[in-house]
């Protein structure tokens, strides 16, 4: 793996959109960006809640959405940072969990566009 594919998959994974940006991709990048901040803060919204890692064994299924909540990247520790528990006895607290950990999949399936895009694997759909 090259310099400049390491490069946009960290981009893309701290910020939505970064690294699709860092690879010329801009119209992408702005679209990416807004739809996964847009899910994300909407998630918080609705009093989503947002995994964490469990120190004292957590099922495997926890830990799976942890990792899905933390492709949000830098969305997700700043929410963590700033203290955004969720309200897990609000009626929206599921659809609100569902919104945080979508986001963080899309994210991570950015991430790897990213890494199709800058090693040549996916074609650049533009018009020659």
């Amino acid at each position: 793996m090259n310099t400049r594919t390491v490069v946009s998959m960290v981009l893309a994974w701290l910020v939505p959109g970064a690294g699709h940006f860092y690879l010329g991709r801009r119209g992408r990048a702005v679209a990416f960006f807004v739809i996964v901040t847009f899910m994300f803060l909407t998630g918080l919204s609705l009093d989503g809640g947002l995994y964490t890692i469990v120190a004292s064994g957590g099922s495997w299924l926890k830990m799976l959405a942890t990792v899905a909540s933390m492709g949000s990247g830098l969305l997700y520790f700043i929410a963590g940072r700033i203290g955004v528990p969720g309200d897990i006895v609000s009626a929206t607290f599921e659809y609100g969990s569902a919104f945080t950990l979508t986001s963080g999949l899309m994210n991570l399936l950015l991430v790897l566009d990213c890494h199709d895009i800058a090693s040549g694997r996916k074609a650049t759909g533009e018009p020659a």
